[in-house]
């Protein structure tokens, strides 16, 4: 018999438009919840496990960490932004008043918006599901939206439910979903309050990104109330109403919050490899590493590299959230180390000496340097016009942010 205080997981199997009961949460002691399979989803000719860290089998399943639940299903639950909403929409307060420790992990699960990451959701009922969705919107009236909670205004109740799309998203910085009628997408907004070019930074790295040959989320920025506004396509939703199970690196290395500075690329390539990676995901880790290096993406933490997860392989996710970080003089660290010394400098010759980590030859490595740095110098303007980025910021931006000399210094002349 259903518990009235069970959370129930449902799931959207490969191949297929309408989810499936898949297993229960139980709140055990407050605040702390393990998971179990249903015996009917088990039996079920197309079960898969939701994730690499999630095993189907009869075992039950508890809180990775301190996180209250295990990881896999924690990336599916509101982060920062997210709970701000939630917390608005349950109690009302916002601004200054509001505390998200105020409310419970269960209240976030229940309230939050079903388009989550990756292809599953939280319900009350095993039998019946019924989805929390937003109501459409305008990017004008998201833009507006993501403003008042920032500014502890008043929302309308239309407003509200649009904003609840982007609830269940990662991420500290305001968000929401948009349908265009063929693909999904995450509107990055700019905050009313920046004064550093983020959304424009962000779409100038992922395109440089891709020019170098990294599988990238494809973005394109708006103009919205004369701000920018980033579009990233979802990678884990297909055509059809179909979606994509997702693990973060955080959760594939089985570590969490307070764990996750002393994680690792190299721990996060081993877990890739234990889950049946494609050949060259190796070369494909090295080469973002380097990317982000480049760009002084120094926010390169567990949380914002993913799996996409089918069953029985795990493949690395297009990248995302490569955004570069203010960046004051020549030396700068990333948030993981890349080797199993702990060495984070950002700095293209240390990442060198660890390429044997990831299977490439000195030449191999060399050249994979040798090309971001080219890239980014041939294909800079394109990359400005693509971020619409002003003068003021391109000035900011260049030789500060993209292609600092301390990344290169000890590189090939520098």
């Amino acid at each position: 018999m259903a518990s009235t205080s069970d959370i129930y997981i449902w799931a959207w199997l490969p191949g297929e438009t309408a989810p499936v009961p898949a297993g229960r949460l139980r709140e055990n002691t407050p605040g702390q919840f393990s998971f179990d399979y249903g015996r009917l989803y088990q039996e079920r000719d197309n079960a898969v496990s939701l994730s690499p860290t999630l095993p189907l089998s009869e075992d039950t399943y508890g809180p990775t960490g301190s996180m209250g639940l295990p990881g896999a299903l924690r990336d599916a639950s509101p982060d920062a932004w997210g709970r701000r909403v939630v917390q608005y929409q349950v109690t009302g307060d916002r601004g200054a008043d509001a505390d998200t420790g105020d409310l419970d992990e269960r209240t976030y699960l229940l309230h939050s918006g079903s388009n989550r990451f990756g292809a599953i959701d939280f319900q009350l009922s095993p039998a019946e599901y019924v989805p929390r969705n937003a109501a459409p919107a305008q990017l004008e009236e998201l833009l507006n939206a993501a403003d008042i909670v920032e500014a502890g205004g008043n929302l309308s109740y239309e407003l509200e439910r649009a904003l609840l799309s982007g609830t269940a998203m990662g991420g500290a910085r305001p968000k929401a979903i948009l349908h265009d009628g063929h693909r999904e997408y995450i509107a990055k907004f700019t905050a009313s309050n920046d004064n550093f070019p983020v959304v424009g930074a962000e779409a100038a790295s992922m395109f440089l990104a891709g020019r170098v040959g990294i599988n990238v989320a494809p973005t394109r920025v708006e103009k919205v109330l004369g701000r920018s506004v980033l579009l990233v396509t979802r990678f884990d939703r297909v055509d059809n109403d179909q979606r994509v199970f997702a693990a973060s690196a955080l959760t594939m290395t089985g570590l969490d919050e307070q764990q996750a500075r002393s994680g690792s690329y190299v721990d996060f390539l081993d877990s890739l490899r234990e889950n049946r990676a494609p050949e060259g995901t190796a070369e494909e880790l090295f080469t973002r590493i380097a990317f982000n290096m480049a760009v002084s993406n120094s926010d390169d933490h567990l949380r914002n590299h993913a799996v996409l997860w089918d069953g029985t392989t795990a493949t690395l996710s297009p990248a995302y959230d490569i955004s570069p970080m203010r960046r004051s003089g020549e030396t700068a660290s990333q948030a993981i180390a890349y080797d199993r010394r702990g060495s984070k400098a950002n700095n293209f010759a240390s990442l060198l000496s660890a390429r044997s980590l990831y299977g490439l030859t000195e030449d191999h490595a060399h050249s994979i340097l040798e090309r971001i740095e080219g890239v980014i110098n041939d294909d800079w303007d394109e990359a400005v016009d693509h971020g619409q980025l002003t003068t003021v910021d391109q000035k900011l931006l260049w030789r500060r942010q993209f292609l600092n000399p301390g990344t290169l210094y000890g590189f090939n002349g520098h």
